[in-house]
């Protein structure tokens, strides 16, 4: 059998980072699939949802150029991501600002429903402490954003606080009410919360570092793996390094941690049933 690799959460920036020279270091490293996240950049700043598109577009070519240029198989994930909210809001007041975070979600949409994005994300809302009045916005836009998952049939991307049992339930039942099912929801940045009765049907993408991975296996395979790599010559080692995880599956694989088929399942089956026709 051969087995995929899958880094399901990765960021690359298209002016300051390595992007694709980084990805040819996971390809080198056994990586065969890539989903890059959209985040925002510096060079581009948000004032209208126009500008989120133009964000989007930059994801889309990174995402292309690393399809083209490397022997990996790239997707990309675009969205407006939540921190943006509070920026917005102290230059535009909140109403204005959550327009133009839901038009951004709009076009969001477009990009997945032409085929250029598989999923709307990271999306959801701060995973630091804010305003009621903020996070009670930051919610009404991530419910907007399952209500177009469920029409599009297509995988949310949530970025929200650290994920437990309880959040996780909060969440699932957020999808309830936009009806999308709850395994189109995937947690990144999640900790190993595989079991149903921790993840409630959400998709955890379980951060790759080695004990989470191996506490993830010892309840299951019902997760994928991800290093929200941030690609910043800045913050060298922020998070984890892009080659993590085949690093890791190839280890554990070698130590006779993870089967083959478990590997396959992770890698491979996870991702096809939570995105659906567009991973491949």
């Amino acid at each position: 059998m051969t087995v995929p690799i899958l880094d399901n959460h990765a960021h690359l920036e298209p002016l300051v980072g390595r992007h694709v020279e980084a990805v040819r270091d996971f390809e080198r490293a056994g990586g065969t699939h890539i989903i890059i996240s959209h985040l925002p950049y510096d060079h581009l700043r948000v004032s209208t949802a126009e500008d989120f598109r133009t964000g989007f577009e930059e994801t889309v070519r990174v995402k292309d150029r690393v399809n083209t240029e490397t022997g990996v198989k790239a997707y990309a994930t675009v969205g407006p991501y939540p921190v943006e909210l509070l920026r917005l809001e102290q230059a535009q007041g909140l109403e204005h600002a959550k327009e133009t975070m839901i038009q951004g979600m709009d076009i969001a949409a477009e990009f997945v429903r032409e085929g250029k994005a598989l999923a709307i994300g990271e999306v959801g809302r701060p995973h630091f402490p804010v305003a009621q009045i903020l996070l009670d916005a930051s919610n009404e836009i991530m419910a907007y954003a399952m209500r177009l998952g469920k029409e599009l049939g297509c995988a949310v991307v949530l970025h929200t606080e650290s994920a437990t049992p309880g959040s996780m339930l909060e969440l699932a039942e957020m999808a309830d009410r936009a009806g999308l099912p709850r395994w189109r929801l995937v947690k990144h940045y999640c900790p190993p919360l595989v079991l149903e009765e921790e993840n409630h049907g959400l998709m955890p993408s379980v951060l790759a570092g080695k004990d989470a991975v191996k506490e993830a296996l010892r309840k299951g395979t019902r997760f994928m793996m991800e290093t929200d790599f941030l690609d910043d010559p800045r913050r060298p080692g922020a998070v984890l390094d892009i080659r993590t995880v085949p690093k890791r599956t190839r280890t554990m694989m070698d130590l006779g941690l993870m089967t083959e088929e478990q590997a396959h399942i992770i890698h491979s089956d996870n991702p096809k049933r939570t995105y659906g026709d567009a991973f491949s």
